[in-house]
């Protein structure tokens, strides 16, 4: 990796972390540059504005990392309801980055940027799209090979799954508590027996 990619890539990576914490809104270019100790000169010549930084962190960082976690370990699923069990669980109570105060990163992105940002919106809404394509294709996949009731929706799934876990990682940090995860999980664990 050349030095002014190297650069790009830290820029990226100590922004996602501080704006994690921080919030998008509230997070300065100013701090972006403290945090990352790279000159505004350097911050500029690789991004002309927090926006299109932003972006980059959603489409080269949250993306490969969405793919990694969700996407990959799906297909290569024997039994899918049981992946998409162990990655919530991954997710909610092993993960070391996702702290329970923060939330979750790409419903913090669209919540705070989705309402006022066109392209924020696209490109969060491509990422989601990924995931809950992702995760229908698995149900299908288990449709076909008999672990999975032939009359169940795989968008419906799909869409309760992902909307469960964006809001419990919501109400997770209105609590501050890993508390209403194990909730979340033993509902999820009741709802899959459903679909046998």
């Amino acid at each position: 990796m050349k030095k002014s990619e190297a650069t790009r890539l830290t820029i990226l990576q100590k922004a996602f972390e501080l704006i994690y914490v921080k919030g998008f809104q509230t997070t300065s270019i100013d701090d972006i540059i403290a945090t990352t100790q790279v000159t505004k000169g350097a911050f500029y010549y690789h991004f002309k504005t927090k926006d299109e930084m932003g972006l980059a962190i959603i489409t080269d960082l949250m993306k490969p990392n969405f793919r990694k976690m969700f996407i990959d370990s799906l297909q290569s699923s024997q039994n899918p309801l049981d992946s998409i069990y162990d990655i919530m669980y991954h997710l909610l109570m092993k993960n070391d980055f996702l702290k329970v105060e923060y939330g979750c990163p790409t419903s913090n992105f669209v919540q705070q940027m989705a309402p006022w940002h066109h392209d924020f919106t696209q490109a969060l809404h491509e990422l989601s799209k990924e995931w809950e394509v992702a995760l229908a294709e698995s149900i299908e996949k288990g449709k076909e090979i008999g672990l999975i009731k032939n009359e169940v929706s795989a968008k419906e799934v799909s869409v309760f799954v992902i909307s469960g876990y964006w809001g419990v990682r919501n109400m997770g940090k209105l609590e501050n508590s890993k508390e209403v995860y194990l909730v979340y999980l033993k509902g999820l664990k009741s709802y899959f027996r459903t679909l046998q």
